[in-house]
């Protein structure tokens, strides 16, 4: 019960982020894929390399456990269904954990989009045997790895460079890359604010 407890303190802790710098709001996400407002974009890396950084260099000084590590498996429907995400987050404004904030914040065409979301969910699930047969569900690139060797974990890794310090190295380098990016590449229009 506790573990359900501190899911759900966490998810809305987070939720309440995610609002509050305006990945929430379908216009932000708009301006930030359309390079004219990188202030979304800066913080989605900030976090990034810092959670990166902080897991990578945990595991480095012994603070983390690398058995809890999680790699997902690398198939071409994973890439299908990343191009298929990026174009339902650009046309819809939303990806799944934002439409689900959006909706928790009173917006009512997030309705629609979790309800769009479900829906293909479903259709998926009804098909996923003719995916299965397509070999669109075969792995790929070895299947379960990371891009370099972590020491002490189950996962092999695609180069011999080792793969916490390329995860600590690649955080910073996210982190100065937030703060190198200015605040638009297209355009010189003001920056808006976000709705309190």
């Amino acid at each position: 019960m506790t573990s359900i407890l501190l899911a759900i303190v966490i998810g809305a802790a987070f939720g309440a982020v995610l609002d509050r710098i305006g990945a929430s709001n379908p216009n932000w996400i708009g301006r930030m894929l359309n390079l004219t407002n990188l202030h979304l974009m800066k913080t989605i890396l900030l976090a990034i390399g810092v959670g990166s950084a902080l897991m990578f260099g945990g595991q480095m000084l012994g603070l983390v456990d690398v058995g809890h590590m999680s790699v997902k498996a690398a198939y071409m429907g994973v890439f299908l269904g990343g191009l298929l995400l990026g174009a339902g987050w650009a046309v819809a404004g939303y990806c799944p954990g934002t439409g689900v904030v959006a909706a928790a914040s009173g917006r009512k065409d997030a309705l629609f989009f979790i309800a769009g979301g479900l829906l293909g969910a479903a259709a998926y699930m009804v098909t996923y045997p003719a995916w299965k047969a397509s070999g669109l569900l075969d792995d790929v690139a070895g299947g379960k790895v990371t891009l370099g060797t972590v020491p002490g974990s189950k996962f092999d890794g695609l180069t011999a460079l080792p793969g916490d310090v390329l995860g600590l190295v690649l955080g910073i380098a996210f982190v100065v890359l937030a703060f190198a990016l200015p605040d638009n590449l297209v355009g010189n229009r003001a920056v808006a604010q976000p709705a309190e």
